[in-house]
């Protein structure tokens, strides 16, 4: 039986189905985002499965911050499945959302705790500025460090330009796709892109340390004592993948 035609889309019908429109096509065309399938005789772009999968990876790392040129640069990287990539996407939102419940209960409470005319503004406010900082997110990750080693970590930190921090995650978020990818075929930890995965893996790990025993006895003590997390964190890999990296490096 010969197998049926894929449904390509024209442009307009493409963007009414997936609730973007038009000028956001062209845009991420224009970009090197989001090309077409095809075109028609006529130019007219047409889109099919493949471009609606691309378009919600696009969708979902818009969707929890991510700028259209870091965006296309994670792309540019190995074809990440569709699961991997979603439960990629699952645990960043997952993260977003309570940040945000965070900052939305501290608002809540200063509401109610401004409505006492004797409340304190000034620590009230202060309250909710800290609930908003991003970095409050990862506060329960001091526990795990000495005192020496937070010390080091946040020289590190602002030693480090934002742009190679924000490279720093970027480079993460492609690496896990990777090694999600290789343990869900099980490929070989002595293979030579095992060890490649691997190799990088210790890289961005010593970018992370900077070579310092201390950072990374408390990193150690972060991955493997579940003490002090958060009730909804959740390890941005699979046990799977765990399982699989740990063989890789242990092979190195």
């Amino acid at each position: 039986m010969q197998a049926t035609a894929e449904k390509l889309l024209q442009a307009r019908e493409f963007a009414r189905q997936t609730g973007v429109t038009v000028r956001t096509l062209h845009l991420y065309d224009r970009l090197g985002l989001l090309e077409p399938a095809a075109r028609t005789e006529s130019g007219y772009r047409l889109y099919g499965e493949a471009q609606l999968e691309r378009l919600e990876h696009i969708l979902a790392l818009r969707f929890v911050g991510f700028r259209l040129e870091h965006i296309k640069e994670l792309l540019q990287g190995p074809k990440w499945p569709l699961i991997v990539a979603l439960r990629m996407q699952h645990q960043a939102i997952a993260h977003e959302r309570h940040r945000l419940e965070r900052a939305l209960q501290a608002i809540e409470d200063a509401e109610r705790t401004l409505q006492d005319e004797t409340a304190d503004r000034w620590e009230t406010l202060r309250n909710v500025i800290g609930a908003l900082k991003v970095e409050n997110d990862l506060g329960w990750t001091k526990n795990y460090y000495s005192e020496e080693a937070q010390r080091k970590i946040q020289q590190r930190m602002q030693e480090t330009p934002k742009e190679a921090i924000e490279q720093g995650q970027r480079d993460w978020a492609a690496l896990l796709a990777e090694v999600e990818e290789a343990a869900a075929r099980n490929e070989d930890p002595q293979s030579a892109n095992a060890q490649a995965l691997a190799e990088r893996w210790r890289g961005l790990l010593q970018q992370f340390t900077g070579g310092d025993a201390g950072i990374q006895q408390g990193l150690n003590k972060l991955w493997s004592d579940p003490t002090h997390r958060p009730a909804d964190f959740k390890r941005p890999w699979s046990d799977a993948a765990d399982a699989w990296i740990k063989r890789v490096l242990d092979c190195g």
